[in-house]
């Protein structure tokens, strides 16, 4: 008996020893990991040996104190390589390392670690494979990589992971075929892959993962049909495929989904009817099948979706005529069906049961009438039917409709007049009604709309006096042109601060042009033609800063054209023809290369120096006298006489500048130092001694940037070439046979990142077209093409008149072609891998830059962690949720000044961060479509840009 007393103490002796070593064993794994990142908010300061690791910030031990099963760092802040000791705790259950900045490959250890359940390395900047598992890893349960730069293709064997109930792996840029042996994970309920480079067929072995719940493949390059079999995942109540390349028509099996409430497989290349039984998939709350090729009719057994909200099946072929089961949905919001080929009317009931709040059916066959109905929700916002053939009066039920903000009935057959009510909408900021046979005095009508900013009612029959629009103090374009109005232009229209736009034309309007109007300093087009005006053009014209179009043709205007009219050179277009003009044309700019048919039916003449072709004024007609001959032949011969003088004065000035910007060798006590200058002034400015000994001196009008030297030297002189207002200059380089630096003209300003969240919306828009000429000129106008390579807010600088200037370095800068691997989060998942390049990663960072200054939010915010990252969340965002949900706070009370401004440049963001290269456009289109949004704004163009 005492015997075995003391093996028993033995034994309890051995165990505790074996315990005390394997808690040290622990804490030599943990510590080391500690050693390995860096931890700026000394979160791990606790982890010491002093302290028990069971009171370590993050660790949960066992209930008996024996071992850490849990460690918990998500949002930290910390950083540095991912070292693998932490996958070497034997009883470690849970690992959460997500939202941090850690990077390198994961290790291969992470699948060795046999008690591991959960492991969360999700948000970070984590780059390699996905780790090959390996056999009897029968416990893990969650995985979680997302949003990280991990590439090549998913490991064959993933599937040995056969326990597995979460997996996501969005938001990397891995490639290859989803491999089929998933298939072996029968337990698993949520599997997202979307935002990858993924490319072949959906595996048929899905349709054996019976647990499944949520399916997110978007954003890749899958191809081929969809499987029919995933048509017997009767657990699945989320299915999303969107922006894929899949073809072939959608599975009947679809409607076995008993519990599927969100189908997106919009942006693919579907074809075919849509099966009925979709329709009687009772718990969808959520349907998108826009942007594809689908024709037939929606069936009356749409009937069935009674708890649907949203119906997205824009862009598509759609035939028929809308269902009226449609207006039985109680719970319908969204419903968007423009651009298919419906005919007959807009069910008449439509609104009385649903709750919408979005409805558009635009550029379709729609007859008949607007239904009475569509209000009744009371929270109705969106309306836009334009580009049909809908006839009869504009209810006046939506004139009492609070809730309206756009409006958008243009291109209809629309008769009858406004009611007084439609004219106090006081939230509508966008009204256009334009091309229809409304008719009617409105001049009656109090116009109490405070919000608006677009009003247009073109191209119709009203009649009486224009419109008293004082109370539209935000007011930006104003189209009233061909109609029947009368009377004379209201002097107020002058009170109007933000107008851009004033189309009067076409009309009867009689009277003088009002001076008011020259009041409007931010008016861009004035169109007053083809009225019965009179008296004299106002000398006030002359003097608004940014006129660009102004045309006064075919009215009965009278008198001298002002002199200063054309002095500012923002007026680049006018038309005064067929007036009662007579005087000398003037000499600015805007009639020097004036066409003559804008001159036509007055009595002008031409000055001396005048290239209209309109006689000379006070002379012979028929030829000039002696004397302007004389002038003439005088003022040739100094012409030449100076010109010899500047040539000679520019050879001189050239052939020292070129021995300026040669490559001069100065011997140093290190060695001996090359210099090259690529600016002149520079070069007299700036020494290799104030560039070594100097750089960090605030004081000095250059900024010197230590360069690692390479192969770069011999080709950088077209670097030096570069010269672009948006473009920071690269003045010179130096280098000895060790080191190097680069000399860059010193700009006064912050970088982007420093001071976004304090710009308003303009001055953000601004900085957004600068970036993009500077692409523009990189991409175009240099020989060879060069690439920024790594986009980003650091990148650029706002100097002090908010211009964006692009801070280039030669080692992140280089030519057309093949470049190695990149980290940084603002590049295209293409980049990714050392793959060749193209100017479209360029875009693909510029897209970013464009979301971080509408949202605020960049590619390492934590919270867009559930959305696959920041392209994601923006493309949900601009598809499923309300503009004030992502709109950046700071600038979210600028928003009613130009929304469709703002939602048209997310659209153009989305464009450039397509997954697909191919499909963003080059940046020469992205300036294009820049200023364009920006000139509609300034209602320069004559047509709409945004629905």
């Amino acid at each position: 008996m005492r015997k075995s007393s003391e093996i028993t103490k033995i034994l309890f002796f051995f165990m505790f020893i074996a315990f005390e070593i394997s808690k040290g064993n622990e804490m030599d794994h943990l510590l080391s990991f500690k050693a390995s990142i860096k931890d700026p908010t000394r979160s791990l300061s606790s982890w010491d040996h002093s302290t028990s690791l069971c009171n370590w910030s993050g660790i949960t031990c066992s209930p008996n104190k024996a071992h850490v099963i849990t460690i918990n760092l998500s949002s930290k802040n910390i950083s540095g390589e991912l070292s693998p000791s932490l996958f070497r705790l034997p009883f470690v259950v849970s690992i959460d390392l997500s939202v941090n900045q850690l990077h390198g490959n994961i290790p291969e250890g992470v699948f060795s670690c046999l008690s591991l359940v959960y492991l969360n390395l999700s948000n970070n900047n984590l780059t390699g494979r996905v780790p090959s598992p390996v056999q009897h890893m029968t416990r893990f349960e969650t995985l979680d990589f997302s949003n990280n730069m991990i590439s090549g293709k998913i490991p064959e064997n993933l599937g040995l992971l056969s326990n597995m109930r979460y997996l996501d792996l969005g938001g990397n840029a891995l490639v290859g075929e989803i491999p089929k042996s998933i298939s072996n994970m029968t337990k698993i309920e949520y599997i997202t892959l979307a935002s990858n480079q993924l490319a072949g067929e959906i595996p048929n072995e899905f349709g054996n993962l019976k647990s499944l719940r949520w399916i997110y493949l978007g954003y890749n390059n899958l191809s081929g049909k969809i499987p029919s079999n995933l048509g017997m995942l009767t657990s699945l109540y989320h299915l999303d495929l969107v922006y894929n390349k899949l073809s072939g028509s959608i599975p009947f099996s679809f409607g076995n989904l008993t519990n599927l409430q969100h189908l997106f497989l919009y942006q693919n290349k579907l074809g075919g009817e849509i099966p009925p039984s979709i329709f009687t998939i009772k718990s969808l709350v959520s349907l998108d099948l826009s942007d594809n090729f689908l024709s037939g009719e929606i069936p009356d057994k749409l009937i069935h979706l009674q708890n649907l909200q949203v119906l997205h099946l824009f862009t598509n072929n759609l035939t028929g005529k809308i269902p009226n089961s449609i207006s039985l949905l109680p719970n319908l919001q969204v419903l968007q069906l423009w651009s298919n080929k419906f005919h007959g009317d807009i069910p008449q009931d439509l609104g009385k049961m649903n709750n919408l709040t979005i409805l558009d059916l635009s550029t379709n066959f729609l007859t008949g009438k607007i239904p009475d109905s569509l209000c009744n929700s009371g929270n109705l916002y969106k309306l836009i039917l334009f580009s049909n053939s809908l006839s009869g009066g504009i209810p006046s039920s939506l004139g009492s409709c609070r809730s309206l903000k756009r409006i958008r009935l243009q291109n209809n057959s629309l008769s009858g007049g406004l009611s007084r009510g439609f004219t106090r909408l006081e939230n509508v900021y966008f009204l256009d009604i334009s091309s229809n046979d409304l008719s009617g005095s409105i001049d009656q009508h109090k116009w109490d709309m405070p919000m608006l900013q677009m009003l247009n009612l073109a191209n119709n029959r009203f009649v009486g006096g224009l419109p008293d629009m004082s109370r539209s103090v935000k007011l930006e374009n104003l189209d009233l042109s061909e109609n029947v109005f009368s009377s004379s232009i209201p002097p107020s229209y002058g009170k109007l601060a933000e107008l851009m736009l004033l189309r009067l034309a076409r009309n009867r309007i009689s009277g003088e042009i009002p001076e008011e109007l020259a009041s409007c300093k931010k008016m861009v087009t004035l169109d007053l033609s083809h009225n019965r005006l009179s008296g004299s053009i106002p000398l006030g014209l002359g003097q608004m800063p940014v006129l660009g179009q102004l045309d006064l043709s075919e009215n009965q205007l009278s008198g001298e054209i002002p002199k200063n009219l054309g002095v500012v050179d923002s007026l680049v277009q006018v038309n005064v023809s067929y007036n009662h003009l007579r005087g000398v044309l003037p000499s600015t700019g805007a009639f020097l290369a004036i066409n003559s048919s804008a001159m036509a039916g007055n009595d002008l003449c031409g000055g001396l120096h005048s290239a209209s072709g309109l006689p000379l004024c006070g002379g012979d007609q028929k030829g000039p006298t002696t004397t302007i001959w004389w002038g003439l032949a005088i003022s040739l011969g100094v012409i030449i006489f100076v010109v010899i003088i500047i040539f000679c004065v520019f050879i001189i000035i050239k052939k020292r500048r070129q021995k300026l910007l040669q490559v001069q060798r100065v011997e140093m006590k290190d060695g001996v130092w090359e210099i090259q200058f690529f600016d002149p002034k520079a070069s007299k400015l700036i020494s290799i001694q104030d560039i070594i000994t100097m750089k960090n001196d605030k004081n000095m009008q250059f900024v010197v940037e230590e360069w690692s030297v390479n192969s770069l030297w011999e080709d950088i002189s077209q670097f030096g070439k570069i010269r672009h207002p948006n473009i920071v200059k690269l003045l010179g380089v130096c280098k000895s046979q060790k080191l190097g630096f680069l000399i860059y003209e010193k700009v006064e300003g912050k970088y982007l990142s420093e001071v976004v969240h304090g710009l308003s919306w303009e001055r953000r828009r601004r900085i957004a077209l600068g970036v993009a000429r500077a692409l523009q000129y990189l991409h175009y106008h240099c020989s060879p093409s060069v690439l920024v390579g790594e986009m980003s807010p650091e990148r650029i600088i706002v100097d002090g008149e908010d211009e964006a200037r692009l801070r280039l370095s030669v080692g992140g800068f280089f030519c057309l072609g093949p470049k190695s691997f990149m980290s940084s989060a603002y590049v295209a998942p293409e980049t990714k891998e050392a793959k060749e390049i193209t100017d479209k990663n360029d875009i693909y960072g510029f897209g970013l830059i464009l979301v971080e200054l509408l949202t605020g939010k960049g590619p390492t915010d934590a919270e867009l962690g559930a959305h696959d990252g920041i392209v994601g969340w923006a493309r949900y965002c601009y598809s499923d949720c309300h503009l004030d949900t992502w709109i950046d706070p700071e600038i979210r009370d600028q928003r009613l000044n130009n929304p469709n401004e703002i939602v048209e440049t997310m659209n153009l963001a989305l464009q450039c961060t397509a997954s697909d290269p191919t499909a963003r456009p080059c940046s020469s289109d992205v300036v294009k479509t820049l200023e364009s949004i920006m000139k509609s704004r300034r209602c320069v163009l004559g047509f709409e840009i945004s629905r």
